[in-house]
């Protein structure tokens, strides 16, 4: 089950005469670790957003198995990690409940990611940072999951929370042969965790 983006090209509203992102092509292999680096408003997370099916492209498809990515419906197979955890939970939810929106989550992953159960009755406001992106990481490694889009995941953590959340899926990845891009400024992180690097220029 390959991931695929053709010739994919994506303008912002207003600025149409300078694309994000312009003809670029990338295919991910099972298994693989794709590292993604390039200056800052370069298109790094717009490049997530189209693999993910959360954007459109003006030109260009994404395809996940030979089929566009959002024609898929229900839980996408291609799952986006943000840098900022806290925006994309319903700050009025409790943990439990939005574990519960989720769908069938492995105890199995709660585990190796040290959630404790009393974080589960806290609402996200609650949290640390790294506690609630442990959160999405569960969430976003249901079964189904083929692909995992990291943007900036750990950037916001102390060195320990970013070693054992990496840790944690460097092992996940490996064992059931998640792609993924990893997109990051930290050229220590890319070249010690990635199998090839990619880089988005000017």
């Amino acid at each position: 089950m390959m991931l695929e983006g053709h010739d994919l090209t994506f303008f912002y509203r207003g600025r149409k005469k300078t694309p994000v992102i312009d003809g670029l092509d990338l295919t991910i292999s099972p298994g693989e670790r794709v590292g993604l680096r390039g200056p800052s408003g370069r298109g790094k997370t717009t490049l997530c957003k189209l693999l993910a099916g959360y954007e459109r492209p003006v030109r260009g498809k994404v395809l996940l198995d030979g089929r566009p990515v959002r024609e898929y419906r229900g839980f996408c197979p291609v799952q986006m990690i943000w840098q900022h955890p806290e925006t994309v939970v319903d700050p009025l939810l409790r943990m439990k409940q939005t574990m519960e929106e989720a769908g069938d989550i492995e105890e199995r992953l709660l585990e190796k990611l040290h959630i404790n159960k009393e974080w589960m009755d806290r609402y996200p406001s609650e949290l640390s940072g790294g506690e609630l992106q442990r959160f999405c990481l569960a969430r976003a490694l249901r079964a189904e999951t083929k692909y995992l889009l990291c943007d900036e995941i750990t950037a916001m953590l102390d060195l320990v929370t970013q070693a054992q959340i990496w840790e944690f899926i460097l092992e996940e990845a490996e064992r059931r042969e998640i792609g993924m891009l990893i997109v990051s400024h930290s050229e220590a992180l890319l070249k010690k965790v990635c199998t090839r690097i990619i880089t988005l220029i000017e």
